[in-house]
């Protein structure tokens, strides 16, 4: 990575000292003022000196008028010249992101059978094989909820990573349902999602506030809940509107900030004839991460459309 900044840092110092340089090339039709002048005074030697002097106002005010207008466009063209080798180091600069993810078991990419770190690492693995300046961490830890996360965005690592980041990428609160789900399995009512619901969003809303906190300019988004229950569990409608609450309230508390977005999954994993989830019926394997790498990538060129991200799509 060091090398490809280095690279580009060479790239554009050449940019910018070709715009110098072309500041600093001699003037053609200075020179040919130049040689006009030096034609005045040598008609002046062989004329009376007060036809010279009359002869030679007249020719200065000609060239004045002259090395205006040619100047005009001259000026406008260096100035365009400048403008575009700002331009190039900004585009270049434009490029050069970081991805920083955090979350629980999906953001470490548990069930993807190829061990390329589930949808995280599908859009690593893109990003490279475009050549694109664009580095992903990932902080992904199987089991963790969102009051362990929170916790974690205090550990040293965790906080310089989001401090330098362009976009932090959260999957969280899957472990919170089934902490409630394992208590209640043999009795599903709605009573105790919802309780555990009030404190999801009250953490969740703390998580977003600190990574603000730590980096008030990076772009967040949260993933969604998909239903890893509906194939085998379908009949048990609670499940399913369980997993639409919850999602609701990662929507509403997303539009809350203006730096938050809400990316949906659960459609992604519903009605479809596709094996898209590992042995364990829980986790994605790894078609159904590359479905959830294709959907964050078609959020993440909404919000990059002046960046080459919008021109990626997820390798195969």
């Amino acid at each position: 990575m060091k090398r490809k900044k280095t690279l580009m840092s060479i790239m554009i110092g050449i940019l910018v000292f070709s715009g110098c340089l072309y500041l600093l090339l001699p003037d053609r039709n200075q020179t040919k003022v130049e040689s006009v002048k030096a034609v005045a005074s040598a008609h002046k030697e062989q004329t009376t000196v007060d036809k010279a002097v009359e002869d030679t106002k007249a020719e200065e005010q000609v060239q004045t008028e002259q090395a205006d207008e040619s100047d005009k466009p001259i000026t406008e063209n260096i100035k365009d010249k400048v403008r575009e080798v700002v331009e190039v180091a900004l585009n270049f600069l434009k490029r050069d992101q970081k991805i920083v993810a955090i979350g629980d078991s999906l953001t470490e990419g548990i069930g993807d059978e190829s061990e390329n770190g589930g949808y995280v690492g599908i859009l690593n693995h893109t990003f490279e094989d475009k050549n694109l300046n664009i580095t992903v961490e990932n902080y992904g830890k199987k089991g963790n909820r969102t009051d362990q996360l929170l916790k974690r965005l205090e550990k040293e690592d965790v906080a310089s990573s989001i401090k330098e980041a362009d976009i932090v990428l959260i999957t969280i609160g899957a472990n919170d349902i089934m902490n409630v789900l394992k208590s209640n399995f043999m009795n599903v009512t709605m009573e105790p999602f919802q309780e555990e619901r009030v404190k999801y969003i009250e953490r969740l809303k703390a998580i977003f506030n600190k990574i603000n906190d730590l980096n008030p300019d990076t772009q967040i988004y949260l993933i969604g809940f998909y239903n890893p229950f509906e194939r085998h569990f379908g009949e048990i409608k609670e499940l399913g509107m369980i997993i639409d609450h919850w999602n609701d309230a990662g929507v509403s508390l997303a539009e809350e900030y203006d730096n938050v977005r809400y990316i949906p999954t659960k459609d992604l994993f519903s009605n479809t004839n596709m094996d898209l989830l590992a042995e364990d019926e829980f986790h994605p394997n790894t078609s159904g991460y590359k479905q959830m790498a294709q959907r964050v990538l078609e959020y993440l060129k909404k919000s990059n459309e002046k960046t080459e991200i919008n021109t990626v799509e997820v390798a195969s």
